[in-house]
């Protein structure tokens, strides 16, 4: 493993697969995990594992502080066109000779025989759902918006406890769809309400998972509160709101 700067670079031993216009465009068992940005790695591939007559190179350049000049490719399969790029002279001598690819532009993405969505999953991120007989009791604006002792506590590496709790113990009537919907690697596709209290509406604070992914089975059909934006308390002790990128 590689530390260069503010950039962790770390062999992977998954064979990770992509498709793009029912193509796989890259197929490894040896890619590199690097975290482009500090809250999930983006995977680089050794140029022998990548289909590098499908690139096709736009001209264009584009320069990161940390790694250096990349070249950007434009990925043809079909009528299908993603998007790659490398660091041929890179800042970080572990990327030389590798590719990436833009995670969204391509079709579908595999894990072993898994598939796998939004970006590449974090080793180092962990969930457990574990089912909970404390009393959790969610106030908005000094309301009483859910009360419950059927809750399960989601704790996901770096991000605060998530109470879900199930819809019967929820002010659902005070509740309205959204039109969000945001996707997690680790829990899947989430969709949202707008909680309305005494005509205040807080937009989006309350989500949930209809079919979520295997490790987050235990909140299917429940909902959670950003403990962010509400009050929470737990056993009649209120929960200090924490500052996250979700405040």
């Amino acid at each position: 493993m590689a530390d260069a700067g503010r950039v962790k670079v770390e062999a992977s031993d998954r064979r990770v697969r992509a498709m793009l216009g029912g193509e796989y465009v890259v197929d490894s068992s040896n890619p590199l995990l690097v975290w482009e940005v500090p809250y999930y790695p983006t995977y680089y591939f050794p140029e022998a594992d990548v289909r590098t007559d499908l690139l096709v190179d736009t001209g264009e350049t584009k320069r990161s502080p940390s790694r250096g000049e990349a070249t950007q490719y434009a990925v043809k399969s079909g009528d299908a066109e993603g998007a790659a790029y490398a660091f041929h002279e890179p800042k970080i001598p572990e990327l030389a000779g590798h590719y990436a690819f833009v995670w969204k532009t391509l079709d579908h993405w595999f894990e072993e025989d898994q598939e796998v969505w939004v970006h590449a999953r974090d080793p180092y991120t962990r969930i457990d759902t574990l089912p909970s007989s404390r009393h959790v009791r969610v106030e908005i604006d000094g309301v009483t918006v859910a009360d419950s002792t059927s809750a399960v506590f989601l704790f996901e590496t770096g991000l605060p406890t998530r109470y879900y709790l199930p819809k019967t113990d929820v002010r659902m009537d005070l509740a309205t769809p959204t039109d969000l919907e945001t996707a997690c690697p680790y829990k899947g596709v989430a969709r949202y309400w707008d909680v309305t209290v005494d005509g205040n509406t807080h937009e989006n604070v309350l989500w949930g998972y209809d079919s979520p992914l295997p490790e987050s089975q235990k909140v299917t059909g429940m909902v959670s509160f950003y403990n962010e934006k509400v009050d929470v308390f737990i056993d009649g002790e209120r929960l200090e709101q924490p500052k996250t990128k979700f405040s």
